[in-house]
């Protein structure tokens, strides 16, 4: 049986020569720039955008990155980044990731965290737009 990917998004990447390391390969923490990449993309493509977020006063915070470095990019090489909510509970959620070249996953990753009223930064609940798009997957 096929994993469970819910609100699936899928982002083409292209390396630049700016992501490049000493070692000719990306470096790592261009991989955490294409998470909020990917993360930004997974409330867009659902229909509930950052900028509409913003405007609503409240926004996610992520709280914990876990991600695992498994084969180098390169300047040039076809990348693809996938993302999916992999829990949703009344405050927080957790998203995963793989980002992948050719037939090699070259990162994965995990990301925690929870959605903010702007003034305060306490948590608040998952919003309804958000919460409707979980359960109704």
């Amino acid at each position: 049986m096929p994993e469970s990917r819910p609100l699936l998004v899928t982002l083409p990447i292209t390396p630049k020569t700016y992501d490049i390391d000493f070692a000719a390969i990306v470096h790592n923490m261009v991989y955490i720039r294409w998470l909020e990449d990917l993360r930004t993309e997974l409330l867009a493509a659902n229909g509930y955008p950052i900028e509409q977020m913003l405007a609503d006063g409240f926004t996610p915070i992520l709280t914990k990155t876990e991600i695992a470095y498994q084969w180098p990019v390169r300047f040039g090489d076809s990348v693809t980044g996938q993302m999916w909510l992999s829990h949703l509970g009344r405050t927080k959620w957790t998203v995963q990731a793989e980002i992948v070249t050719g037939e090699h996953t070259a990162v994965t990753s995990t990301q925690y965290g929870y959605f903010a009223d702007m003034q305060t930064l306490r948590p608040i609940r998952v919003p309804e737009q958000f919460r409707a798009l979980w359960e109704n997957w």
